[in-house]
């Protein structure tokens, strides 16, 4: 077959339908660039192939909305955090519930996997990071000291340290042998998203909303380099295979760092969102991202970036490096010593038996019934075969000659390469995504009706509540009896962790402010009157129930404005506009 086009730097591989609800979390695996894993608020776990269109396994066994997922490094087992804290491991081969774990008290936000061992940790809103041995099904330590939620974990390629991110701003360091913190390192000023050790030396990169990454020699346990240029909060890192270089996904660009001194090689624009993970293979990086019940999939010729050399953003921007290079095979740092044996001939510092036995749940095992509750429904026998089974022939990895191929140049028309491709081929390609499509169009069909109904029958408040994503407009609905109906429900959307839900909140209850605070303060305020007016004392019990739940929401909003995230300007604003109820 002839390969298409390479020009292309950039450009989408595919979109497809995830879950039946909205998708809350997904992962790639990072082994081969080639397996995804998607969770949902309908509660699965959904395994994919990248770039094809069919669901391979659904793993179900949650009962609450799947908040975080993660591949081991064999991509073998995927474990899923929910929303009430629970944690799930499958084991993707044998198609079955390995184990679940609990103990967790809020959502599950970060995962990982030890590089070597059958360890396990997690880390959660409730701002405690637990390290599981999954063979046990028990927790053996837990590490304290963050004040917010750990929004992401990462063991050392040794697998002797634990690194931990927060939204507190914070970055720690921990020793699994002694069970203790070795280092916090404090320069962001943003919730950090993402941290990254270097494959190699000891070099730990993070990413942050404060739209900068910031590099940490963990000899010296400083920071040796912070790049800004990010046009929004750094949402993923990947460092290079051979660690030359540092990607960093941010809303629709990636761009290439070096350090020591800090500059930029290169920007590429991608149309992919908010990019939630990053994986490389084959010279190409995949990112993925999602939206309600969609995942687009995107991948970048890492050939025709830029790794070194000219810089786009430094002091210097010619065609000689900005300091002079290291002998080929020499670091500035040592490099991690990985054990030849696994994780299990380690020690690793775990708490006493009454610690582990404590009410909050750390040592509870399933019963066999807990866990034949979860199931592995395999959707796609073909590809499970093909990619999970152990005695498959086929490697998981795909051939090093097998990349991703790129689309034609724009303009160009399948119908011309027919002569290149063949008449079969030429089908095949118009036929792609075809199925995809029509189930996202059909889905998004049914939405629409759904609302055109809701809104025909005049029923205001149901339609407002129906699809909490939508824009609550237009503004003319809106009434006081409205507000009362709606103000909890705004409430809800405000401790929300999802972006759109918060922001439809926030906009709603300015909307409330601007509009009616006026006339609830000056009904509340007015004298009483002479004689019966019921239309009056409806109004004045109306505005009463009102501001009770004003009353209410203003501690919360006062809680969020006080937090360092992406969401603090808008509470601050909401803060200033609940100041009145306060007199």
């Amino acid at each position: 077959m002839a390969v298409a086009n390479t020009t292309k730097t950039s450009w989408r591989l595919q979109e497809i339908v995830a879950h039946s609800s909205n998708v809350a979390c997904l992962a790639l695996g990072k082994n081969s660039g080639r397996l995804l894993a998607t969770g949902g608020e309908d509660c699965r776990v959904n395994i994919w192939a990248v770039s094809k269109p069919n669901c391979i396994m659904s793993l179900t066994g949650h009962n609450n909305p799947v908040e975080c997922v993660k591949f081991n490094n064999s991509e073998e087992q995927v474990v899923a955090g929910s929303q009430s804290g629970s944690l799930r491991v499958w084991d993707l081969e044998a198609a079955k519930i390995l184990r679940t774990l609990m103990g967790h008290k809020a959502n599950i936000c970060s995962l990982d996997f030890h590089p070597f061992g059958e360890y396990l940790a997690s880390g959660s809103i409730d701002t405690n990071i637990k390290l599981w041995d999954v063979r046990r099904k028990g927790c053996v330590f837990r590490y304290k000291g963050h004040t917010q939620a750990v929004k992401c974990l990462a063991f050392s390629p040794d697998g002797k340290w634990l690194a931990s991110a927060s939204d507190d701003s914070t970055i720690k360091l921990w020793d699994l042998t002694a069970g203790k913190m070795i280092t916090e390192f404090t320069a962001h000023t943003g919730a950090i998203n993402i941290i990254q050790f270097h494959p190699n030396e000891y070099l730990l990169a993070s990413g942050s909303s404060d739209r900068t990454i910031k590099l940490w020699d963990l000899e010296k346990f400083k920071m040796i380099g912070s790049s800004g240029g990010e046009m929004g909060p750094v949402r993923c890192l990947a460092f290079n295979l051979d660690g030359c270089c540092l990607y960093s996904g941010a809303v629709d660009s990636l761009r290439v760092y070096g350090w020591e001194p800090d500059r930029c090689f290169d920007v590429v624009p991608v149309g992919w969102g908010k990019v939630a993970d990053l994986a490389i293979c084959n010279h190409q990086l995949i990112g993925v991202s999602y939206n309600l019940a969609n995942v687009s999939s995107y991948v970048v010729d890492l050939t025709r970036v830029k790794k070194s050399g000219s810089v786009i953003q430094g002091v210097i921007q010619d065609d000689q490096p900005l300091t002079e290079p290291s002998p080929k095979g020499s670091t500035l740092r040592r490099n991690y010593e990985r054990p030849l044996t696994t994780c299990s001939t380690q020690r690793v510092k775990q708490s006493s038996e009454s610690e582990r036995r404590s009410p909050e749940g750390e040592m509870r095992s399933p019963s066999s019934e807990d866990e034949k509750e979860s199931s592995a429904e395999i959707r796609n026998p073909e590809d499970y075969k093909e990619i999970f089974q152990p005695k498959s022939a086929i490697s998981r990895t795909p051939p090093k000659n097998e990349p991703f191929p790129a689309p034609l140049e724009d303009g160009e028309s399948l119908l011309s390469s027919r002569y290149v491709l063949g008449d079969d081929e030429a089908l095949a390609q118009i036929r792609k995504g075809h199925e995809t499509m029509c189930v996202m169009l059909t889905s998004r069909h049914k939405n629409l009706d759904t609302i055109r109904a809701v809104w025909g029958s005049g029923d205001v408040k149901v339609w407002h509540l129906a699809d909490n994503s939508f824009d609550l407009s237009p503004r003319s609905l809106w009434k006081l009896d409205l507000c009362t109906s709606i103000l909890p429900q705004i409430e809800e959307l405000l401790q929300s962790k999802y972006e759109s839900y918060m922001q439809t909140g926030c906009t709603s209850l300015k909307l409330i402010l601007k509009r009616f605070w006026p006339l609830i303060s000056d009904t509340l305020t007015a004298p009483p009157s002479v004689g019966v007016d019921i239309t009056r004392e409806e109004r004045h019990q109306k505005c009463k129930a009102c501001y009770k739940l004003l009353k209410n929401l203003s501690d919360l909003v006062k809680n969020k404005a006080d937090q360092v995230g992406r969401h603090g300007s808008a509470f601050k604003e909401l803060q200033l506009l609940m100041a009145p109820l306060d007199y």
